[in-house]
């Protein structure tokens, strides 16, 4: 291309580019560039996420040994905490308010111990979820990693916790007269369930606070409600004696009633099948796949809008 100058003369110009003209959006597709921080599809963000899973256990183990490391006695509150709140149950509800109903001193007490420590595992994964996005704003908007990673290391430590707590549990269990048995083996899946729908929870609300932190005020007031409604101290079947069958059968099968439930089965021998709701173990599966999948789209759904803003 050329052009003529102010003296006559011929003068060369560039030739336009091929690119002129082009919308953004073509031009990215056309040189294979992305959109930083944009939502990967569904497949491609799991693979991505299996790809961090050695970070998910180190940030998880960290946050584990930082827990409590101002505090002197550190790690032994991992126990401490749930055993005296433990104690507090039982000196409220076992003598004052009289809630062992249809059970012994000898089965009452463990009931007591294990429906705290399984519940506190809920509670927890709940409490640090809700804050896994807005509290960690920092990590999120220095590096590019999967989110998700944040709130199912968040389940993870509490489920470290509880197992490391669960020496406690046999403790108390044993002393009361109930000795390990094949049953006890029940606990595995119990666990693992419980695990992924404290996992699914906590990427709900991670989410929800992430875009709302004030919820984190709130859901300490939410789960008091929920540990009242869930047969912590008391056996559901026999408090509620009396009332329409289906008022009980909808209360047993309440997410962390069921696995609670489902510890106290395998750990305590006088704790029987009666106790349970029709079809527990597929209640269990169910509450485990239908929150960790709907919490794991949800929470995907959002993925480029954490850390804005």
């Amino acid at each position: 291309m050329s052009e003529t100058t102010h003296d006559g003369g011929v003068a060369l110009g560039a030739a336009p580019s091929p690119d002129e003209g082009l919308p953004a959006a073509r031009l990215a597709a056309k040189y294979g560039l992305s959109v930083s921080g944009a939502r990967p599809p569904l497949m491609e963000y799991v693979r991505q996420l299996w790809g961090r899973r050695h970070f998910i256990l180190a940030f998880s183990q960290a946050k584990l040994t930082a827990q409590y490391s101002q505090a002197k006695l550190g790690q032994v509150w991992q126990v401490a905490t749930p055993l005296l709140n433990a104690a507090v149950y039982y000196f409220i509800f076992g003598v004052i308010l009289k809630a062992s109903r249809g059970m012994g001193h000898d089965t009452y007490i463990p009931f007591l111990v294990i429906g705290v420590f399984v519940f506190t595992f809920t509670q927890s994964s709940v409490m640090a979820g809700v804050r896994a996005i807005s509290g960690n704003l920092g990590l999120v908007r220095a590096l590019h990693f999967p989110r998700a990673s944040l709130p199912i290391s968040f389940a993870l430590q509490q489920l470290q916790q509880l197992l490391f707590s669960m020496i406690v549990v046999f403790v108390v269990a044993i002393a009361f007269g109930n000795y390990p048995s094949l049953s006890w083996l029940l606990i595995v899946p119990a666990l693992v369930l419980q695990f992924l729908f404290n996992s699914g929870l906590a990427l709900i609300l991670a989410r929800m606070g992430a875009k709302t932190p004030d919820l984190a005020q709130l859901m300490p007031f939410i789960m008091r409600t929920w540990m009242y409604a869930s047969g912590v101290m008391f056996s559901i079947s026999g408090i509620m004696a009396g009332r329409p069958e289906w008022v009980i059968r909808a209360m047993q099968a309440n997410p962390a009633a069921v696995y609670m439930d489902l510890v106290r089965f395998a750990l305590i021998d006088d704790y029987g099948a009666s106790h349970l709701p029709p079809h527990v173990w597929p209640l269990a599966v169910f509450w485990a796949v239908v929150f960790f999948a709907g919490g794991f789209v949800y929470f995907w759904k959002a993925e480029e809008r954490y850390g804005r803003g």
